[in-house]
């Protein structure tokens, strides 16, 4: 009977499988266990009422800008900047014909609210912030050209004066009570008589 002689030879890719797999690896040419990502604590959000009412606005107020040495208005919410259908700007997506949705309305339930376009503009607006850390939020960051780019320029030349950094500033310092969501009735008291319909914006 003859014996096979082992050549010694043994394929690249089967040697690296065993190299690694004996340093405690897994093959390579499996799939990466399941990433474990940590839960979050003390998770917050940032009051919708108070958006629609005095964040999104700004979004659709013509503003001056500097870019290139000139002066010009637009909009952040302009077609090829921020526009949902046609903006060019990063992750911020406004759509500009979004409508004030009645938070006080028993019937605007949740679901309702969640379903509008100006819930899409709030939860892309909150995207952009480090609740409860202004000098964090790219949402101020960049229209102040604050250590990072912005495609439309310097927005906010004064931010210390600005009445849209207040307001801005205002609405990410106050987010809901830990274990509420966008829609508790606790921050209308973000107006002027707890009205979220129909009071002013509070900025201090």
């Amino acid at each position: 009977m003859q014996r096979k002689q082992w050549s010694g030879w043994v394929p690249a890719t089967v040697l690296l499988s065993l190299v690694l797999t004996g340093c405690g690896g897994s093959s390579p040419l499996g799939n990466p266990p399941n990433v474990s990502n940590s839960t979050l604590t003390n998770n917050q959000a940032l009051s919708f009422a108070y958006y629609q009412r005095c964040i999104n606005p700004i979004f659709l107020a013509p503003l001056q800008t500097q870019l290139n040495g000139t002066t010009q208005t637009n909009t952040c919410a302009a077609a090829g900047c921020h526009a949902a259908a046609t903006g060019a700007g990063g992750a911020l997506r406004i759509v500009p014909t979004a409508q004030i949705v009645d938070v006080t309305d028993p019937a605007n339930t949740k679901a309702v609210l969640q379903a509008s376009d100006m819930y899409k503009n709030f939860y892309s607006a909150q995207g952009e912030v480090v609740i409860a850390s202004p000098l964090l939020s790219r949402l101020l960051d960049k229209p102040e050209l604050r250590n990072i780019l912005h495609g439309g320029g310097l927005i906010f030349a004064d931010p210390a004066t600005d009445p849209h950094v207040a307001l801005m500033t205002y609405w990410i310092n106050h987010p809901a009570p830990i274990g509420q969501d966008e829609f508790s009735t606790s921050t209308y008291d973000m107006f002027i008589a707890n009205d979220p319909m129909g009071g002013a914006c509070k900025t201090s």
